[in-house]
């Protein structure tokens, strides 16, 4: 298991390297790359297996950004979360370039708009992200504030996740439409479970 799919691991953090960049919690065999940017990095945790990729920035908020265990955040994705917490459940996935926003300026009143101008200016939404077990996002895709991720639920490439995905629900493009649904939920907790075992955790 060790280097989950990494062919050299030279390019990673070490696990004391993160905890002095001041990560809150590092878990067993956590390889992020090195040229991952953190901002207030005190308040992300990392559980077990996890793998991040090249060029992706996680920003923190006050609320946190989770990452459970075995989850996969591929090359140039930028989780924000100074809106609201960021929770990836376990074996979530994120492709290439996927954005999570936990805050959003909205200018169709005649609002000002981004950080330099106060926010008596702005008219700013903001909400927690929360991406339950299994869930996946595809390339180029985007998560917008108080956007919850149902179990096994998939966005498709270049999709905007404006509203809730429910569980095993399939949703794809702009704006985003239902398409039939994963099939089989009862067989990833099967294969969750029987993955569990290898690994010594329980299913959660």
């Amino acid at each position: 298991m060790s280097g989950l799919g990494l062919g050299n691991t030279t390019n990673v953090f070490t696990r004391d390297e993160l905890l002095e960049l001041g990560v809150a919690g590092v878990g067993r065999e956590v390889f992020v790359d090195r040229s991952v940017r953190f901002f207030r990095p005190e308040s992300v945790r990392f559980a077990d297996r996890v793998r991040v990729d090249c060029f992706c920035v996680i920003s923190a908020g006050r609320d946190g950004i989770v990452i459970g265990n075995n989850v996969h955040i591929a090359a140039g994705c930028f989780l924000f979360g100074g809106g609201g917490a960021v929770v990836l459940e376990d074996f979530v996935g994120l492709s290439s370039r996927v954005s999570l926003y936990t805050s959003t300026d909205d200018y169709v009143a005649g609002h000002l708009t981004n950080p330099t101008v106060p926010d008596e200016y702005r008219d700013v939404t903001t909400g927690p992200i929360v991406l339950r077990r299994h869930a996946i996002v595809g390339c180029g895709s985007v998560v917008l504030p108080g956007v919850t991720l149902g179990f096994g639920a998939s966005v498709g490439a270049l999709t905007v996740a404006r509203k809730d995905v429910g569980d095993c629900e399939i949703v794809f493009g702009n704006p985003a439409r239902s398409l039939p649904t994963r099939r089989n939920a009862d067989k990833l907790r099967e294969f969750e479970a029987r993955y569990g075992q290898t690994v010594g955790q329980n299913e959660t």
